[in-house]
């Protein structure tokens, strides 16, 4: 069962015309979250920046859209599957409803829950091999817009085609300054001795959740330096470790680039602080 606007709705029953604004346009926002036996994990997060998002997008933001309302909507489908009682990736998309071209005829939206079971509870270490490389065919722009969750991810799709055929766990994006930006799908860390580096928005890399939840993390640890740094490419071959973060994964490590391999220390030292700091919703 899926979630439209508040009625579960079998999963192979017909929602959308050709007319949905998210298949035209990409008029659309989304939340990927982690529910675990009743928690949402960084749930407050995930909200505002939706509704911040969703004022720079010139989307109205309903009267009934709360903190509170949509918490209710994702579990309410979650018991409508089942799956109270385990691990849930929970994704939540809101659209501008139909009308108009390029310019919309109105700027009232619709939302979208979707759910899917998860192996694991928590957040774990995949040890595994996961080589990346740079995509340099296509550039992401340094700009607010890089930095929200929408639907436009044709960059991310071109480049995963592009790991996939190649041979690549993933890829790394550059922005048009040929920074380092982020990876397909999360935010990206590199680790030198005890410092750990990150790219600033105003690089044009995703605002994500367990990006900036991680930053707090590590500013507040005795053992790390957090910097926020645009990263060079050369860099990448330099540092101890690097990793990506998202909210479903939490962290993955990468273990090759080009001809350098990394360890998963401070990785794995991050993953269980990140985990407590889920729980309690910090």
């Amino acid at each position: 069962m899926v979630n439209c606007n508040g009625e579960l709705i079998a999963e192979d029953k017909a929602i959308f015309t050709y007319n949905n604004r998210a298949f035209k346009y990409a008029d659309a926002l989304f939340e990927t979250v982690r529910y675990v036996n009743g928690t949402l994990f960084f749930w407050e997060d995930h909200y505002f920046r939706l509704m911040a998002s969703m004022r720079i997008l010139r989307m109205e933001i309903p009267m009934e859209f709360t903190l509170e309302f949509l918490e209710e909507q994702i579990k309410e489908t979650i018991t409508a599957n089942g799956l109270e009682n385990g691990a849930v990736r929970v994704r939540l998309s809101v659209f501008r409803n139909e009308g108009g071209l390029y310019t919309p005829s109105t700027n009232q939206v619709s939302y979208l829950i979707e759910t899917s079971v998860m192996e694991s509870p928590f957040f774990t270490i995949d040890d595994g091999s996961y080589e990346v490389e740079l995509f340099k065919d296509y550039y992401v722009n340094k700009d607010m817009l890089s930095n929200l969750k929408t639907t436009n991810k044709i960059l991310h799709v071109v480049a995963g085609v592009y790991a996939r055929e190649n041979g690549y766990a993933n890829c790394l994006l550059v922005n048009t300054d040929k920074k380092v930006v982020e990876a397909i799908n999360g935010n990206l860390f590199l680790v030198k001795g005890n410092e750990i580096k990150t790219p600033p928005l105003g690089d044009g890399c995703l605002d994500g959740i367990i990006r900036k939840n991680l930053m707090k993390l590590i500013a507040g640890s005795e053992e790390y330096d957090l910097v926020e740094e645009s990263i060079s490419p050369f860099e990448l071959q330099k540092v101890d470790e690097l990793f990506i973060t998202n909210s479903i994964v939490g962290i993955q490590p990468i273990s090759k680039y080009r001809k350098k391999e990394f360890h998963t220390k401070v990785a794995k030292s991050l993953v269980g602080k990140l985990n407590a700091k889920a729980r309690i919703g910090a």
